[in-house]
């Protein structure tokens, strides 16, 4: 369905999972496990944290932070897709496009800065126990905690302005199961519009990789720390509070960067529905279950 500009969009269609009802039910029903199980094992976490004062600290104090990120980034994409497979449509309102894409893209970012401020908490905790208390006291902690929310959100105003003030003409389809920027700027009719936004994703994707290159000097440090331990009791503990994260920010920052990097020669619906999976759906789903 082809369209003439952005103005005259009232909706875009979002990928199919599949061309049969009984495919499409399958799905339905697949999501709604994993939207079920990311409710449930956060929703644990949470309540857990919020009554139980001796898990009031810096640590859980950031994994609590860290669930209602991924519930509310589950709760951006999953339900409209599991919703247009039960009715068997394909319909998204453009400002509920909007939405989506603004409050994934607010999410996503803040997620990213939190595991960087959670790397720091780990490197503290273990590198320089003695400083705990000094370095992530309360109101440091809320600052850090407040200062990414407040970058995600910066982020998701600036892309999700620059994607929706530029007129659209390569019609209305996304080949996504929700509204994915890369996908939105495919129907761009500017190729100097298209290469703004790209720019503003590569700047964003830099500003990531420059975290996840703090995050592994953490890491090393670290593993230097804890290989100077003698005592097999303090590797277990160093380890199992350090192996989580590590295992969350990998498959987190790999799939994510993967999906926005990536050359479009090397794009496929059926590669960038896989990762958008792994980076959207799994995360929130699986968080919980390796905290």
């Amino acid at each position: 369905q082809q369209m003439s500009n952005s103005s005259s969009i009232t909706h875009f269609l979002l990928l199919a999972f599949a061309d049969t009802q009984e495919l499409q039910l399958l799905h339905f029903r697949l999501f709604l496990g994993i939207y079920l199980a990311a409710l449930l094992g956060n929703g644990l976490i949470i309540t857990t944290i919020a009554c139980d004062h001796r898990l009031h600290s810096p640590m859980y104090f950031f994994l609590l932070n860290l669930s209602v990120l991924d519930l509310g980034s589950i709760s951006t994409t999953l339900p409209r897709s599991m919703t247009n497979s039960l009715w068997d449509t394909r319909d998204i309102s453009y400002a509920g496009c909007a939405a989506q894409l603004f409050l994934f893209g607010f999410l996503l970012g803040t997620e990213f800065s939190l595991l960087t401020v959670m790397a720091y908490d780990c490197y503290v905790a273990i590198c320089h126990p003695l400083h705990y208390g000094t370095f992530l006291g309360s109101r440091a902690c809320v600052h850090m905690a407040a200062a990414a929310w407040g970058s995600g959100f910066v982020n998701a105003v600036l892309h999700t302005a620059n994607t929706f003030s530029r007129p659209l003409c390569q019609g209305n389809a996304i080949d996504q199961f929700f509204c994915e920027i890369p996908h939105i700027l495919k129907l761009s009719c500017s190729h100097s519009d298209y290469l703004r936004e790209v720019g503003l994703l590569i700047l964003s994707c830099l500003l990531a990789f420059g975290s996840f290159v703090f995050i592994v000097l953490s890491y090393v440090q670290i593993f230097r720390a804890v290989l100077r331990v003698r005592s097999e009791r303090g590797w277990h503990k160093a380890f199992s509070t350090c192996f989580p994260h590590l295992a969350v920010v990998s498959l987190f920052i790999s799939t994510g960067m993967f999906a926005y990097l990536k050359f479009p020669s090397i794009s496929s619906p059926v590669l960038d529905l896989v990762v958008a999976v792994l980076y959207v759906v799994v995360p929130p789903a699986v968080n919980p279950l390796i905290y």
